[in-house]
This record gives C-alpha cells, sequence and structure tokens, in this order.
C-alpha cells in the first residue's frame, strides 16, 4: 500500500500486477506505463465516511467495480493499492482484497496483519460495509477494522505490504453443526 506521492517509486519496486488508485474525483490520477484500464483500476471518491453535500461518497457501485477488479488479481503476483495518504481508502481496499481471496480466515486476523504492518491504517469503513455485504461476511468486516480502531495521526503513511494467503478460520463446534459434521 502507498500514498500517491510515493505510487512511481513503489511501481517500479514491486512491479505490481495490477494497480488499485482511490483518489478525488478532481485529483488527476497518476499514469503508470503499461497499466491499462485491465490493469489499472481507479476510483474517483472522496475519503468520507458519510454522504456530505457536494461531495462523492463510496457507495455500492464503486465497491462493486473495485471487487469485480480484485476478482481478475491473482495474490501470487502483487497488488498495489495506494489512495491520496496511503491512510484510508486505500487501506479499506487491501482488506477488502485480502477478505476476498482468504474466504475461510478470520476477519479480525486479516484486520490485526494490516494493524501491525501499518501503525497509521483507519480503512474507511464505508468502503468496508459496502463490501461486507457484497461478499456476505455478515458484519464480520466492519467489526474487525472497528476492532482495531483509528490509527496513529499521520498526513501521509509509509508504505507496506500486508500477506495476500491466509490461514483458514478456525472451524467451531456450531460450525461443524452447521455444516452436519458435528455428531
Amino acid at each position: 500500500m502507498s500514498s500517491l506521492a510515493k505510487v512511481h517509486e513503489m511501481v517500479a519496486a514491486a512491479q505490481p500486477a495490477r494497480v488499485v488508485s482511490l483518489l478525488s474525483p478532481e485529483d488527476s490520477f497518476p499514469v503508470l506505463g503499461g497499466y491499462d484500464d485491465g490493469r489499472h483500476h481507479r476510483i474517483g471518491v472522496h475519503d468520507i465516511r458519510e454522504p456530505m453535500d457536494g461531495l462523492v461518497a463510496p457507495d455500492g457501485d464503486h465497491v462493486r467495480a473495485l471487487i469485480g477488479f480484485l476478482e481478475g488479481w491473482r495474490p501470487e503476483a502483487p497488488l498495489l493499492v495506494h489512495c491520496w495518504a496511503g491512510v484510508s481508502r486505500s487501506t479499506a481496499t487491501a482488506f477488502i482484497a485480502a477478505c476476498l481471496h482468504n474466504p475461510d480466515t478470520d476477519e479480525h486476523e486479516i484486520a490485526m496483519t494490516l494493524r501491525a504492518a501499518s501503525p497509521t491504517a483507519w480503512p474507511n469503513a464505508r468502503i468496508v460495509a459496502f463490501a461486507d455485504e457484497l461478499l456476505a461476511r455478515k458484519g464480520r468486516m466492519i467489526e474487525a477494522v472497528e476492532a482495531i480502531g483509528p490509527g496513529a495521526p499521520a498526513l501521509e503513511a509509509e508504505p507496506f505490504a500486508i500477506p495476500a494467503r491466509f490461514g483458514a478460520r478456525p472451524v467451531s463446534p456450531a460450525d461443524e453443526e452447521q455444516q452436519g459434521r458435528g455428531r
């Protein structure tokens, strides 16, 4: 994950397979050589958690398109996500990518890994809420990002990475019963 200021440096260093840019609609998106629309997804939304007059709030269509783009990403290859500061929109997207590609992993484990990698991360709860619904996570994604709370104050986050693959969610006796295995 990165801020806009460091995106070119991060592209050169990581050579990601795909890039996601989340900037305000009035911002200029970076031009990244070799990254056409199939490899560079751009989302023009303000970093707000509730709708506000005159601003573009993230909505279900934005997040649905984001998930569609992330579904085409193979986690074996690097993914670079950035926003203006690398604190909120990009960390929400990184969390969503990890949850999407690790459906059996506890959301709290992913959120705690995110927090360990970036003390400034504060995933945008609005973006996460739409993803939670679309991925049928039943509120667990929201609970996980609320549990890590706001990150340390920062004007710009340091670049960081989280793993693309996580371990599986522990199966509880209730899960086994529901799946018909516990008898």
